[in-house]
């Protein structure tokens, strides 16, 4: 029996498996970079081990440094999530060196199914459907684009080692083959070492449905029923369920042997995901399916199968690493209700959703309860670091049919508080309620045909987030006077008053506040048994009665005014700023985002075209490009390939070509 488990991972994941392995009465690790040593996951772990800087790869990718912390701690087992190593095969071959257990498959099957064109070998043997591509070895750009003319456009580039979206590219026409290609082929050689790519036939109405399967050393593979994740953005998924919606009984069976017969054909152990692609064109979920790749691990989403199934899937995953066999067949598996799950990320959705790390001034998850369940690595005060992926927690909801389970999810949804970093959280709301997702038509699409109703643009500060911020700056102001006053030992003296009290003045005053790049100003009018507060449109209102539903939160000078899930940012304006502060942004281009520059495109002196990609930033392992707002010539660059920017920084000057 496992006696002592390290995880070797981070976050939301490392808590969860904590969790379980403690009430199995496993002694629990934690691994922690130097930004992490407060963290929540190394607070809920019986003992913890530093492993490096903040850097992953010097910290939890580090094989080495994993490999000394479970050693030095006497770990019988390593449990290593999802991400960093656990798809790993050299980090499985150490642990076996190392004599310690490894909490997922062998190394032999991470390397069958870790090269996507090598995996798509085995698979045509194991009689698993395939998209048409091309997953040859020769990596020639000529090659490569002769082979995508012959597939036929849309073509779809995919990094050959890893996954999570990065690495893959959409090329429409044989005109823009070359950029993507060299952009997808970066991408993946940056994120996983290896910029060998496959090419697949674009369908443009997919489904991705991915199977659960399970298996053991003893030769017993099952299916733990499958879940849709079409609801995607920058190819990174966003909601997940099961089942899938409008699948028959008939074509879940199919799949699942499908599933079944991938998982067998490399003779695998543990828990496992074998996805898939849909061609919804005209069946929906029943269309014709094709294999896309297996994931060697856990999954992000697992937690929807283990409310429709009632399974702790960890649990099974420790009892299969201690030798034991799996504990039911596939006939003892049961489909019960439906799951759905929503990833709550630190992302901006109106900034095509970069990420935005950050403080978390507060974070409130509702109480949970048998049908619904918050998974997060996040509390009060911590930050969002921008050297790890910027999911903030798993919001899942569970109900006897798909509409409850979508209404207790939104619930949910509009509960939940997190307050600071900017969250995708009012847009996963609108997601989930839309009419189409609600009917069950959804595909990889979905996101890119709604944008305009799904991130709809704000006009303006709502009267109740306005009242609720300046009632919360006049307490918070009172509180302070009082304690002034009492430190004076004179609670009746003016100076400790908080109401805007003047001699031979009327009583009123003015607070300023920056929204975006908009400042408002709004006049506050002390009464007797009342204040009310004027607003930029010259409407007044009683602060107390406009406040309505909203909430506000304070960290220094920036309120935070919070209503259902939507959170709107307001930072006081304490002193009058000049005007020529500001004066010298003109025709620079700034960072959308902290991060890392990864490629520079131009040169001091060189005229560039509006739309033009200039420099190439990534963070949080996703590229961004900047590109010229309009046509003009670079007059100074100001950070190099491999520099550290920070958010708003200006990255380069442009200046407008004359006539």
């Amino acid at each position: 029996m496992i006696e002592r488990l390290l995880i070797a991972n981070r976050g939301e994941i490392a808590v969860r498996v904590a969790r379980t392995a403690q009430r199995m009465g496993i002694h629990v690790i934690a691994v922690y970079s130097d930004t992490d040593a407060a963290a929540m996951h190394v607070a809920v772990a019986d003992e913890a081990v530093r492993i490096g800087p903040d850097a992953a790869a010097e910290s939890y990718l580090n094989i080495d440094a994993v490999i000394d912390a479970a050693r030095v701690t006497s770990a019988d087992a390593i449990h290593p999530g999802y991400g960093f190593l656990s798809e790993n095969a050299d980090f499985a071959d150490a642990c076996s060196a190392a004599g310690i257990r490894l909490v997922g498959p062998s190394a032999a099957a991470m390397r069958a199914m870790g090269d996507k064109a090598a995996s798509k070998d085995v698979m045509s043997k194991a009689d698993v459907p395939l998209v048409p591509g091309y997953h040859g070895a020769d990596q020639d750009p000529a090659k490569l684009a002769t082979r995508a003319a012959a597939i036929g456009f849309p073509v779809l580039i995919k990094a050959s080692a890893g996954g999570g979206g990065r690495g893959m590219r959409i090329v429409e026409s044989a005109g823009t083959f070359d950029e993507a290609l060299a952009a997808a082929q970066r991408e993946a050689r940056g994120a996983f070492g290896n910029d060998r790519v496959l090419l697949e036939k674009y369908l443009t109405t997919p489904r991705h449905i991915e199977v659960q399967v399970f298996g053991d050393d003893h030769g017993n593979v099952v299916h733990l029923f499958e879940r849709d994740c079409s609801l995607q953005r920058r190819y990174q998924k966003v909601v997940e369920e099961a089942p899938a919606p409008g699948m028959t009984d008939a074509r879940r069976a199919e799949i699942g042997a499908a599933a079944v017969a991938a998982a067998k054909a490399i003779d695998y152990s543990g828990a496992g995901t074998v996805e898939f692609i849909v061609d919804a064109t005209t069946d929906g979920a029943n269309g014709p399916f094709y294999f896309m790749e297996m994931n060697t691990r856990l999954q992000v989403e697992h937690p929807v199968t283990e409310f429709v199934t009632d399974l702790d899937l960890v649990e099974w995953q420790l009892r299969v690493a201690d030798g034991a066999p799996l504990p039911l067949d596939q006939t003892e598996i049961f489909l019960t209700g439906h799951a759905i799950e929503a990833r709550l990320y630190a992302e901006d959705p109106e900034r095509d959703f970069l990420p935005a790390p950050g403080h978390v001034v507060a974070f409130e998850a509702p109480e949970m309860g048998t049908s619904v369940r918050v998974d997060t690595g996040v509390r009060t005060g911590d930050d969002i670091a921008v050297s790890y992926d910027p999911m903030i927690a798993k919001v899942i909801a569970h109900g006897p049919d798909r509409g409850s389970a979508i209404a207790a999810l939104d619930r949910l949804l509009a509960e939940l508080v997190c307050v600071g970093p900017v969250t995708n959280q009012a847009f996963l709301r609108r997601a989930i309620t839309h009419p189409d997702f609600v009917g069950g038509g959804v595909d990889t699409g979905f996101i890119d045909r709604h944008r305009d109703l799904l991130i709809p643009s704000r006009d303006g500060v709502p009267d109740g987030a306005l009242a609720v911020v300046a009632g919360r700056l006049l307490a918070q102001r009172g509180r302070q006077a009082a304690a002034q006053a009492a430190a004076r030992g004179d609670a009746n003296s003016p100076w400790a008053a908080s109401d805007g009290w003047r001699a031979n003045l009327q009583n009123m005053e003015t607070l300023q506040f920056r929204d975006g790049d908009t400042e408002i100003s709004v006049t506050v009018v002390h009464g007797i048994d009342q204040v009310s507060l004027t607003l930029p449109d010259g409407k007044t209102v009683d602060v107390e009665a406009a406040k309505g539903g909203w909430s506000a939160y304070a960290s220094g000078n920036v309120f935070f005014a919070v209503e259902d899930g939507t959170q709107i940012r307001l930072e006081r304006i304490v002193a009058v700023e000049e005007a020529s502060d500001r004066a010298g942004a003109s025709g620079g281009l700034n960072a959308p985002m902290p991060g890392k520059v990864v490629r520079v495109m131009v040169s001091a002196g060189d005229h560039v075209a509006r739309g033009q990609t200039l420099m190439v930033l990534e963070a949080m392992k996703m590229e961004h490009a900047i590109t010229a707002s309009g046509d003009g010539q670079v007059a100074a660059l100001f950070f190099a390939e491999g520099d550290q920017v920070a958010e708003g920084a200006e990255l380069l000057q442009l200046e407008p070509v004359e006539d």
